[in-house]
């Protein structure tokens, strides 16, 4: 098999236009093509998957998220032959290449009633920790940027891992997967509670409370006073 039969898709991305919305909205697509189906959006960038090559998985930028891009495949370079991560295959202009990863986000996960057990948390933990040996920072790992991949974890978009300091995102999910999922373990959750989470979560300031109080109000969110 030829090692870029990858390059077969990019008449087809060349017709897709991404554009960035705001820093934490996702992305909107132009364009149209029938080879070309959208598997995920996110704030940066829309990841695409080509009919006749579904192994792989196109993630599109806009324009003025290309400098991740850059990040992102001297990222991958360095994680590479790592299980925890997408395998990275190559580059175009405005697109990174990686392996189509099968499974369910852990947002979804949520929404569907899926239960997440215990081992992906520990596998994100350890690629965490593989990526501190490589001299990176993994940051901005989310419920959407986790896989449940045969009862396995799987981490995807590691684009921030050159910026420093710690967003503490996976350390507070970390926290309410211990205190706050045992009560909704196996429930599906609306997608509206769940935006409402988010939305709280962006505006919540440690200075001026706890994680206990966030989770209390949240309670109070899922199961009245």
């Amino acid at each position: 098999m030829n090692d870029e039969q990858w390059r077969q898709a990019e008449y087809a991305l060349s017709r897709m236009e991404v554009m960035k919305q705001g820093m934490n909205d996702p992305v909107t697509i132009e364009g149209e093509s029938d080879e070309l189906h959208c598997i995920g959006i996110g704030t940066d960038a829309a990841v695409f998957v080509h009919d006749r090559m579904p192994q792989y998985a196109y993630k599109l930028y806009a324009a003025e998220a290309l400098p991740k891009k850059e990040a992102e495949i001297s990222v991958y370079e360095a994680l590479k032959g790592s299980s925890f991560f997408p395998v990275y295959y190559g580059a175009g202009n405005r697109y990174v290449v990686l392996s189509h990863e099968r499974g369910i986000t852990l947002y979804d996960c949520l929404l569907l009633g899926i239960p997440v057990p215990r081992q992906v948390v520990d596998d994100v933990e350890a690629a965490r920790a593989f990526v501190r040996e490589k001299g990176l920072n993994p940051r901005d790992i989310h419920l959407k940027n986790v896989l449940l991949q045969d009862g396995r974890g799987k981490v995807l978009d590691v684009s921030e891992y050159i910026q420093p300091g710690n967003d503490k995102r996976w350390e507070h999910l970390v926290w309410a997967y211990d205190n706050v999922y045992p009560l909704l373990e196996g429930e599906k959750i609306s997608s509206w509670l769940l935006e409402a989470v988010k939305n709280g979560y962006y505006r919540f300031d440690p200075a001026n409370g706890s994680l206990q109080d966030f989770a209390e109000r949240i309670r109070r969110l899922f199961f009245g006073k």
